[in-house]
């Protein structure tokens, strides 16, 4: 009898994101307890009980680790802009999509939230770094946007995709910096969907209903 090979690739899938998430954690805590510059690779991943090559087949660099959660949380918005439900609105789809993704910010942000931040505000390699991903993640929305609604204004297009980007990444940012809690961080990141959501109202092509082919 064959048997579907689906639950183990789910089990695979999910251990390679907790292993992911572990690294991630790891870094973070020795970076706040030791200092970035002092704390190593082979030490991240002995935190993580890992050896240093698993370290490199989940981050190119100890820079990259430091974005782990950001990536992470950026491409599932990409990804939920590509499951738009017929008939809905595409403002409705980015409504739903950073929601989404939001939610899970609040709730996985841990007391190394600020540490992170610390690290990209203060150190130009870093900083350099996100302002790049910054721009891939606007130039990858701006992409989902005109698949959403294909007659959408370039302009239009990109200026939705910063707008939406940029001021969700500003206000988790400042949150985090801060050391806003769960409840108060939520009721930041509502109130700028808010904002957002009234900038984009004004883009006629993402307010209308949609049919799918």
């Amino acid at each position: 009898m064959r048997h579907s090979s689906e639950p183990s690739t789910g089990l695979r899938a999910r251990k390679k994101r907790q292993t992911r998430a572990a690294l991630a954690a790891a870094a973070l805590k020795l970076f706040a307890e030791r200092g970035y510059e002092e704390t190593t690779i082979a030490d991240i991943a002995a935190a993580a009980d890992v050896s240093p090559r698993t370290f490199f087949g989940y981050f190119p660099s100890k820079e990259d680790v430091v974005f782990a959660e950001i990536d992470d949380r950026l491409e599932e918005v990409a990804e939920r802009l590509g499951h738009r439900v017929p008939g809905e609105a595409p403002l409705e789809t980015m409504r739903r999509g950073i929601l989404g993704v939001i939610e899970a910010l609040v709730a996985g942000q841990g007391e190394y939230g600020a540490v992170q931040v610390r690290l990209v505000t203060e150190r130009p390699g870093l900083r350099a770094r996100a302002l790049q991903r910054l721009m891939d993640v606007q130039e990858e929305i701006e992409s989902r946007l005109r698949e959403l609604c294909p007659d959408i204004d370039e302009i239009d297009a990109v200026a939705a995709s910063g707008i939406a980007i940029g001021g969700m990444q500003a206000v988790i940012m400042h949150c985090r910096r801060h050391g806003y809690d769960p409840p108060s961080m939520s009721a930041a990141l509502d109130r700028a969907m808010a904002i957002v959501e009234n900038g984009l109202g004004s883009v006629a092509a993402l307010t209308e209903p949609r049919i799918s082919p």
